[in-house]
């Protein structure tokens, strides 16, 4: 193992329509840039081949902001860390092609990185030496636009998904609901928003029976889909005379069919450390009623910053530091994957 120097990693995001780069110093950020697409709003979600495009466009001013911000010249780093999978391929490749050539040109070590291992790893960035880390084992619930997960962490490196989805994730039952409820793309945290000033009692929605710890938001979707066409065609102003408590209706039953899930995994592997991560951990009311389930639970609850929920390279890069720490390296033939499992 390498412990004998300070290691300087460069980490790349691309696997959606975020492109991030990030600088450490060990386990410690000295910079994370993240570039938003804006061009997917008029679309109402993410277009692939715009989205590679843009990913062309932003990568090299990315990185050279990053590199700036930091301090640390190309010539300092230690190895390049980068997204493989899963996400969207055109968007991958372009992050994936990047890394190989600036690994090769610089004659340093290329890491592979799993975009939902870095999700879960995210717990362990230092930019602030006060806040804990979770100690191993603990449950991570990830959550986001494109997966729903309960994973045991066993270590760093060592990862089990004991319960998924097993159609669509919870994200995009936030995304879609928003979508028919007439809200600009991105959704989800608009239904968070309107969430706030509304009632989660006064429309319901039944949990859909899954087995063990998986999830299914498909039929919860269409539950969703039915109860707004049935009261629109009674009340055409419906929607905008409840918008509030529909939002805070339908985000508790997403959020509660989560918890109720989580729950059961933590009772039966008798663990007491609790993380989530992904895009959706930056939901208000998630974050509330998983501190409130903690407290009953006597669980320890570890929450990430908001600028670590969402897509960054920061995730990626503090990944790639543990395994630069293993000697777990890449070859330069590494392909995208759109599809890789932790």
């Amino acid at each position: 193992m390498l412990y004998n120097k300070d290691t300087y990693i460069l980490a790349i995001e691309s696997s959606c329509d975020d492109t991030s780069a990030s600088v450490f110093k060990n386990d410690k950020v000295l910079a994370n840039i993240i570039a938003n697409q804006e061009v997917h709003k008029q679309y109402g979600g993410v277009v692939p081949e715009l989205a590679s495009r843009a990913h062309q466009q932003n990568i090299v001013p990315v990185v050279e902001a990053a590199l700036i911000k930091s301090g640390i010249s190309k010539d300092q780093l230690s190895a390049i860390g980068f997204t493989r999978g899963p996400g969207l391929m055109g968007s991958l490749l372009v992050g994936t092609s990047f890394a190989k050539a600036f690994s090769m040109s610089l004659n340093i070590p290329l890491i592979e990185v799993n975009h939902m291992q870095g999700h879960v790893l995210s717990h362990f960035i230092k930019d602030d030496e006060n806040k804990p880390s979770p100690k191993f084992p603990f449950l991570c619930l990830t959550v986001s636009g494109g997966h729903t997960q309960i994973v045991l962490v066993k270590s760093h490196l060592e990862m089990e998904v004991i319960g998924e989805t097993i159609d669509d994730a919870a994200g995009e039952a936030f995304d879609k609901s928003a979508k028919l409820l007439g809200l600009p793309y991105p959704g989800g945290p608009l239904v968070d928003k309107h969430a706030k000033e509304g009632n989660p009692n006064r429309f319901e929605f039944s949990h859909p029976s899954v087995e063990g710890f998986n999830f299914s938001f498909s039929g919860l979707k269409t539950q969703f889909l039915y109860f707004i066409q049935n009261e629109v065609a009674k009340n055409p102003h419906f929607i905008e005379e409840n918008m509030n408590d529909i939002c805070a209706s339908y985000q508790n039953a997403i959020i509660s069919f989560l918890l109720s899930k989580l729950k059961k995994a933590a009772q039966k592997h008798a663990i007491k450390d609790i993380a989530i991560a992904g895009g959706v951990s930056a939901n208000s009311e998630l974050r509330k009623q998983l501190t409130l389930l903690g407290e009953k639970m006597t669980w320890n609850i570890f929450i990430p910053k908001f600028e670590y929920c969402t897509d960054n390279a920061a995730m990626i890069g503090i990944t790639a530091y543990y395994k630069y720490l293993n000697n777990q390296f890449s070859e330069l033939d590494v392909t995208a994957k759109a599809r890789y499992k932790i």
